[in-house]
């Protein structure tokens, strides 16, 4: 079985590529980040203006969904990396390029929304989101698989679901109508985008199908969200699973399962042997995904009946 080369793979894949540009524009609802903000809340803050300084008391909104919100905003923060990566790899001519600067200009927005909406309801601390942003952006980002056109498909099949899940239960928790609106916003964004990938990858299914699976395995054994380099990101994860807004649970039976469910990875015929392999290690990953999102949840409810106990 022929293995196909990456500017192969990229020439194949470019009809698919426009279908689903042409499809993604025509469903695409225009939207607007200052009508999810809300302004008459805002008032100055200290520094050459001479306002106020920001303080704990300044917003109600619990402890978990300020870290859920800074980790989402620090996320889509670093997107002249993301770009960077996707433009270098999928290239900047043709559907491709159209794609790439489309994909690009939809996201913007949603940091642009989200840093508004913080500042304005002094929902966290605006210098210690400033500088966390320095830190963040001036590591950038780096795909792991930066130069694997079907490995980083996948990789953002996967990471575009898991983000619109962390978005709409980050709204949830917050308790704000507006914040909540604004995040469902956003995560239908993020829909799009993990369907334009979804399909992608499976027209490389029929295309290539051994070099697609084995892209789906190793994704999925070391799949890791593009915020995983902010500082203290483990810790801040952990706030996160506890309060349900993004698990092991979640990833399993919300992102990983329903996308390979859609590409039917179980029942994808003309694979090799490495191909049959990937596939193999596919299963037992889910496997084990089920056993590790089982005990965190023994854990949790544990600490849970701990607490209540107090």
């Amino acid at each position: 079985m022929t293995t196909l080369s990456q500017t192969a793979l990229l020439l194949e894949l470019e009809p698919v590529v426009e279908r689903n540009l042409d499809r993604h524009l025509a469903i695409a609802k225009e939207w607007f980040p200052h009508e999810y903000v809300p302004w008459s809340e805002g008032r100055t803050f200290d520094g050459p203006l001479g306002g106020e300084a920001w303080s704990e008391g300044d917003s109600t909104i619990p402890d978990v969904a300020r870290t859920a919100l800074i980790v989402n905003l620090l996320t889509e923060d670093n997107l002249p990396s993301y770009h960077h990566e996707i433009a270098t790899l999928f290239g900047r001519d043709g559907a491709w390029g159209t794609w790439v600067h489309r994909w690009t200009a939809e996201e913007g927005r949603h940091g642009t929304a989200i840093r508004d909406y913080l500042t304005v309801t002094r929902a966290v601390d605006p210098v210690a989101l400033e500088r966390a942003r320095m830190v963040h952006m001036s590591a950038g980002y780096a795909n792991v698989h930066d130069d694997e056109v079907l490995h980083s498909l996948a990789y953002v099949s996967f990471q575009e679901l898991a983000t619109r899940i962390s978005h709409r239960n980050t709204g949830r928790v917050t308790g704000d109508p507006a914040c909540e609106a604004l995040l469902a916003r956003v995560a239908a964004d993020e829909n799009l985008h993990m369907v334009f990938y979804r399909n992608l990858l499976a027209a490389a299914f029929e295309l290539a199908p051994s070099q697609a699976m084995r892209a789906v395995a190793d994704v999925v054994a070391d799949f890791q969200m593009p915020g995983n380099g902010i500082d203290g990101f483990a810790r801040k994860s952990v706030a996160i699973a506890l309060a349900g807004i993004y698990d092991l649970r979640l990833h399993r039976d919300e992102v990983v399962a329903p996308v390979l469910r859609q590409w039917d990875v179980f029942n994808v015929t003309g694979l090799d042997a490495d191909g049959e392999a990937a596939r193999e290690a596919i299963a037992a990953h889910l496997d084990e995904l089920e056993r590790a999102a089982s005990r965190f949840e023994e854990k949790r409810d544990a600490r849970a009946a701990r607490l209540a106990s107090r």
